[in-house]
């Protein structure tokens, strides 16, 4: 039986072939930093800029040998050379219609030399998520005010799902249009400073900091007495004219069977406004108004039956 043996020779160079394209394979030639925020805001062309930094941090990459591109939908396209700098590098994607988030990874090929021979070579990012963001808030039109008061905010791509919240409160909030928002000011604690954000399927946006200055109320009659079916009208009064919007008055009660009112709002340029209250039900307790005077306000109310 005959067998052939390598000699020590042959099996060193082998080795030495074996690690040289190693080195190749896991050599760390650039470190690839993708430049792309993880969102972005529509535009109306749909085209998005695609940026990734290509930092060299080895001699071995044969100079002009460099090709970054990205991968996106399947597809490979080259990258240019942005004018930010030399080592950035850009594209501008086209997303198709009705679609909202783009996935992509950067594909980095070159060319490496090492003791005179030159190999192919390729870097990769992991695959990344953008996604667009079709609202925008810009502005919130008021940074002040006393509790029921009606504020706006300015943007784009509102729904009428969006909840504007004070702090982890949340307001009364109006849908007018896909441009704008409003909301009534919650009864939360004068002379402080809250933050206030949109809520929606979109996310979670900041729009600003909303102060809420003290106010205070005045009730005609300063209590009620009813018979099951009576009426009575019962006035409220603020210092200061309601602004845009109107004033909204947050009223709850102890006894909601007992009391039947409408929605109080002061409408707007006037500081008062007096409404109906009918007797329901035989029960005694309090109207309540969070956010004026002390902090709240209370109307004793006594219904009896017929």
């Amino acid at each position: 039986m005959h067998t052939n043996r390598i000699s020590l020779a042959r099996k060193i160079l082998l080795w030495l072939g074996a690690a040289l394209g190693l080195a190749f394979l896991t050599g760390c030639e650039f470190t690839l930093t993708n430049l792309t925020p993880s969102t972005l805001p529509e535009n109306p062309s749909q085209i998005y800029t695609l940026t990734l930094r290509v930092t060299q941090k080895a001699t071995s990459i044969v100079p002009g040998s460099v090709d970054p591109r990205i991968i996106i939908d399947g597809q490979n396209f080259k990258m240019t050379k942005s004018s930010l700098g030399d080592d950035i590098y850009e594209f501008d994607y086209q997303l198709p219609a009705g679609r909202d988030e783009m996935a992509y990874y950067y594909l980095v090929s070159f060319k490496a030399e090492s003791n005179g021979l030159q190999r192919d070579r390729e870097a990769y990012t992991e695959i990344t998520h953008t996604k667009i963001v079709r609202r925008n808030v810009l502005a919130l039109l008021a940074n002040r005010g006393p509790v029921g008061s009606r504020i706006s905010v300015l943007g784009r791509g509102f729904t009428a799902q969006d909840v504007i919240y004070v702090d982890n409160t949340a307001t009364r909030t109006v849908f007018e249009s896909p441009n704008a928002l409003s909301f009534f000011v919650p009864p939360l604690d004068a002379n402080k400073n809250y933050k206030v954000t949109l809520n929606g399927s979109a996310g979670n946006s900041p729009i600003g900091t909303f102060r809420i200055d003290p106010s205070t109320l005045q009730v005609s009659p300063a209590s009620l007495t009813l018979r099951t079916g009576e009426k009575q009208v019962i006035t409220f009064t603020v210092p200061n004219a309601a602004g845009t919007g109107g004033q909204l008055l947050d009223i709850t009660t102890d006894v909601p069977d007992a009391v039947i009112m409408p929605e109080v709002v002061i409408p707007a340029g006037q500081n008062s406004v007096s409404v109906t209250v009918e007797g329901g039900k035989a029960g005694s307790g309090s109207l309540f108004l969070k956010g004026y005077g002390a902090g709240e306000l209370s109307v004793p109310v006594t219904v009896t039956a017929k």
